[in-house]
């Protein structure tokens, strides 16, 4: 009897198999959880438990590891997103949960810095949040940001990354400035989990702090949103158990559901990123890249430099091509049997290797090389 491997499921579907050298991203399914993780979830399939009760629980465990009053497992950072701007427009008050995203005569703006707008800001509106936008795209000062602050201002938002430039006001002072001002501070910490001091001092720099579990080998349909209990309750109120604990109007976030198995593997996932050898995660990542290196040292006069990411100092290498040859090169990558995806970013392509399986990295070496002979 032979195993069907996933290759082979997706081929009967009718789908054609990517190996991704792209990184966690939603496109290509996010992430691929361990062993550990999966068989746990496994595991919790067996029997039933009441979801408030396990998703109290996992909370509590998740908020002694980051250092935080609490926290609550979502159906992804998106979700932790809206969930804490509902919580911070509406708070506990039945009356104005039932009415969320219908947020008029409510406090329901979130001052966000210009030069931080994002495709993911959408996610401060689904409940009604109106975002206001000091500075612009060139950059926010500190007296920008303060002046943005009125009587309808109901949470600061601010996109982590640790690259900001001065042009940003920082996440210590924008959430200063919050605190002044009376109002709760969101963070979108998606993929700040690295190193760990890191993860830590990120999830304990806001009020409420958000991040997405498939970046430390949860499944991808998770999140994680910690912070101050009383603002982490709120959100959880209008998550998917309060629609349905609710005794009064029911809250918006009935369609954020998460099921027990994966309540279970982000608690597994999560414990197991605090445990694991970081150096030799970090070796493998580094074996990698020199098979990348290798392979592209064909090319003399090639223009390549290390790409960094957050689960490493450096997960990839990036190629600057001119834009035809960068198409060329995806093209022919994703043309061929069977695919693959790499990053393609105007006058460069990047490939990423901690989203590889194991083998894969030979694999993508010669083919990069054969796309980028033909370009």
């Amino acid at each position: 009897m032979t195993t069907q491997t996933g290759f082979d499921l997706y081929r009967e579907l009718g789908v054609r198999p990517v190996i991704n050298a792209r990184g966690n991203q939603t496109v290509l399914g996010g992430s691929s959880p361990s062993q550990e993780v999966l068989a746990a979830m496994a595991a919790a399939n067996d029997t039933y438990v009441e979801m408030e009760e396990l998703l109290a629980r996992s909370g509590e465990v998740i908020a002694g590891l980051l250092g935080t009053e609490a926290a609550y497992v979502t159906s992804g950072c998106a979700a932790a997103l809206a969930l804490s701007t509902a919580a911070c427009i509406a708070g506990m008050d039945p009356d104005k949960v039932g009415r969320i995203p219908d947020t008029a005569g409510m406090k329901n703006e979130i001052v966000f810095q210009g030069a931080q707008r994002y495709s993911y800001d959408r996610c401060y509106t689904i409940p009604g949040g109106r975002l206001v936008f000091p500075g612009d795209e060139r950059g926010c000062t500190a007296q920008q940001l303060e002046a943005a602050f009125g009587p309808n201002t109901a949470a600061l938002a601010y996109y982590m990354r640790p690259d900001w430039k001065d042009n940003v006001v920082s996440l210590r002072d924008a959430v200063a400035i919050a605190h002044r001002k009376g109002v709760p501070a969101i963070i979108d910490a998606a993929a700040q989990i690295y190193p760990l001091d890191y993860f830590r001092d990120v999830a304990q720099a806001g009020d409420l702090v958000c991040f997405g579990a498939k970046y430390f080998g949860s499944p991808h349909s998770t999140g994680i949103l910690t912070g101050k209990r009383a603002l982490v309750e709120a959100a959880a109120a209008q998550g998917f158990i309060g629609f349905e604990t609710a005794s009064g109007p029911r809250p918006f976030g009935r369609a954020f559901k998460v099921d027990r198995q994966e309540v279970v593997g982000v608690v597994v996932a999560i414990r197991r990123w605090f445990a694991m050898n970081h150096e030799e995660r970090l070796l493998h990542i580094e074996e990698r890249l020199r098979v990348l290196e290798e392979a592209l040292s064909v090319f003399p006069h090639l223009d390549t430099k290390r790409e960094p990411n957050f689960p490493a100092p450096f997960t990839g290498i990036r190629i600057r091509l001119d834009p035809d040859r960068v198409a060329a090169v995806t093209r022919t990558l994703d043309q061929g049997d069977p695919r693959i995806w790499v990053r393609a970013e105007g006058g460069a392509v990047v490939a990423h290797v901690h989203t590889l399986n194991e083998g894969e990295v030979t694999l993508l070496a010669r083919r990069l090389r054969e796309a980028l002979t033909q370009a």
